[in-house]
């Protein structure tokens, strides 16, 4: 039996969980999906967008958001520690600098390296539902959204609320490798509380994590503070206030130079500012102005016991003020706006740098034409380093049936190379390149959706061309990996999925979920003996599954998701969770990593084998 059908067979034999289909159509119909400028019912996307809500979190056996995303089809997640430790991001095949983070429509990728853009200071339990756009995003976001964009949207509320979440497990095991020693285990906990009056909600969320870790050097602490405030001064004007602060430390051995990097140790800490304001200045037309600023630093000692030697300490700082704004006409929707970005590092090697971003955009929705949803705008950026550049779209889909949707994309995109790409000092391992050029994409999507009350099926095809891609590679162990431009990448790939909900009885129900995902890169011109840091380690196939029963006050959700990238094996991860539950309180059990399997998703830095934990959530309203 070929390495293809097998995973397939032992998903459809125990379903476990994949992109993401409500539930509750009804409610899922009445999430609006801003994309920074129109506000589109998320029924009438024309756009490959796949949501994961709280109620959906609450169920699933996770304990960050970067294992969230992980059962998104798709999405790309590799993790370098885990519990939410460092992760990179990717869509479609992308690269993980290829992929946009935004908290609340905010931009938060890093421009020091992505590796710190999962870096987010929000506790799992103050997330409303996590939203991912595949495919080009220039046109939505604006530059580095080249294969697609993350956006984390938090809690808002009318009722003031309290959620705590505590888990605890471990491993039962001792460490291994190194010169691990104890049993592995940690705990977290998670604070969520709304405060909302007649005129002003607040949000406010703590967490904090703590694992010893599975191996010599590996353990990981976090803790994080997060406030969003909203403030209505009359029904035409709001005032939006959000924050938050993060301190990671943990040990990074084997996470960029193994095996040398046995001793190395890292500690980032994110800062985030934004101040935003809504005012309808009439019934049809409306702006927001925004304001926002993030700072990262980062320090990276690859001798957690020696400061004098071989430590880099980099400090990012990104201003960025931005106006949207919607007109409402009798042909449709037009959305127009400007933002202006600085970014700025001070940096032992890479230096003090500095550029600017300035973009414009207009963009047109409508619904004029029967059954045919269709949305067209450009954005166009300029940039100190790289000049100017449009970028146009064209989503359309077209309504042919009552329960049929037919829809097609196509649209360009860019990334601007990273600070570490362009200047990095890292010898003998890693050195930059200050002549890159930017990355630029096109791509065109097809999918076909079927919706039948609580039964949905859907396809997708989509063929990607980036011109200028750049690769970090080398010919010799002896020299240090440095980025390249090799002309273009081009990679298609096609996508399915089903679900359904089923009652059983009055007192039980099954939800099923299953999707795949093949992702074919062709080939990449390369000298003889060149070795590829990332490329070739691309996702290829991607098999997801899940299953919740449900019966009375017990719930059982087991998930398993099959992964296999370029010249990689293949392996087979599940989970499963047994919950407990009455309206305000429920207890649960996990066990991450059922089949106790060894397995590596990026660098040298082996995952935890299978896990136990036990935790408990309360949610009561003031």
């Amino acid at each position: 039996m070929n390495k293809i059908l097998l995973p397939m067979l032992t998903l459809a034999s125990v379903s476990a969980f994949a992109q993401e289909i409500k539930q509750d159509t009804t409610k899922l119909n009445e999430i609006v999906i801003s994309e920074n400028r129109l506000q589109t019912p998320f029924n009438k996307l024309a756009r490959n967008i796949q949501l994961i809500t709280k109620e959906d979190i609450a169920k699933m056996p996770v304990k960050s958001i970067n294992e969230v995303l992980s059962f998104i089809a798709g999405a790309d997640v590799r993790q370098r520690g885990p519990f939410g430790t460092q992760a990179d991001i990717s869509i479609d095949g992308g690269t993980f600098e290829q992929t946009l983070i935004l908290l609340n429509g905010v931009k938060i990728s890093d421009v020091q390296t992505a590796h710190h853009s999962m870096n987010i200071p929000v506790p799992l339990a103050a997330v409303e539902r996590i939203e991912v756009l595949k495919g080009p995003a220039a046109r939505i976001y604006g530059i580095n959204a080249l294969t697609g964009a993350i956006n984390i949207v938090t809690k808002t509320s009318n009722q003031n609320t309290l959620d705590i979440n505590v888990q605890a497990g471990s491993s039962f095991e001792n460490k291994t490798l190194g010169d691990g020693k104890g049993i592995y285990g940690g705990s977290s906990a998670q604070l969520s509380v709304n405060m909302a009056g007649k005129k002003s909600q607040h949000l406010v969320g703590f967490g904090l994590t703590d694992y010893n870790g599975q191996r010599y050097n590996s353990s990981t602490y976090d803790h994080k503070f997060f406030y969003q405030g909203n403030i209505d001064f009359d029904a035409k004007n709001k005032l939006n206030l959000m924050g938050g602060y993060i301190d990671n430390a943990f040990g990074a051995s084997g996470f960029y130079a193994a095996p040398g990097d046995k001793e190395a140790f890292e500690i980032v800490e994110t800062a985030l500012f934004v101040v935003g304001s809504s005012h309808h200045l009439s019934n049809n037309f409306s702006l927001r102005p925004r304001v926002s600023a993030r700072y990262n630093w980062d320090d990276y000692r690859y001798f957690r016991n020696d400061l004098t030697r071989a430590r880099s300490l980099h400090q990012t700082k990104v201003w960025s003020a931005e106006v949207n704004s919607t007109l409402h006409t009798g042909i449709g929707d037009f959305g127009f706006g400007l933002e202006s970005r600085s970014e700025a590092i001070e940096s032992t090697n890479i230096g003090d740098r500095e550029r600017y971003n300035h973009g414009v955009y207009a963009e047109y929705k409508t619904e004029a034409l029967n059954n045919l949803l269709l949305n067209i705008g450009t954005y166009v950026n300029y940039n100190t380093q790289y000049g100017w550049q449009a970028f146009p779209g064209l989503d359309a889909a077209y309504l042919f049936a009552p329960k049929w949707k037919l829809a097609f994309n196509v649209g360009s995109s860019q990334r601007i190379p990273s600070f570490t790409d362009l200047y990095l000092n890292q010898r003998p391992g890693n050195i930059g390149n200050p002549n890159l050029t930017s990355e630029n994409a096109w791509q065109y999507e097809l999918s076909l959706q079927y919706k039948l009350d609580n039964f949905q099926i859907q396809g997708g095809y989509f063929y990607r061309n980036i011109s200028d891609f750049i690769d970090w590679v080398r010919n010799s162990a002896a020299v240090p990996y440095q980025p390249q431009n090799f002309g273009n990448n081009k990679i298609q790939g096609f996508n399915v999925s089903i679900g359904q909900s089923l009652s059983l009885s009055n007192k039980s129900s099954l939800n099923y979920q299953l999707s795949y995902n093949y992702l074919h890169v062709g080939q990449i011109s390369y000298t003889n003996n060149v070795t590829s840091k990332y490329v070739l380690e691309n996702l290829k196939h991607q098999a997801l599954g899940r299953l919740i029963y449900k019966y009375t006050n017990w719930q059982l959700t087991l998930g398993t998701r099959w992964i296999e990238r370029e010249l990689k094996n293949p392996y087979l991860i599940t989970d499963i969770r047994l919950l407990y539950g009455k309206q305000q309180w429920n207890l649960y059990a996990d066990v991450t990593n059922l089949f106790n399997k060894e397995y590596i998703e990026v660098a040298a830095v082996p995952l935890p084998k299978r896990w136990f934990s036990v935790g408990a959530n309360y949610k009561f309203v003031l």
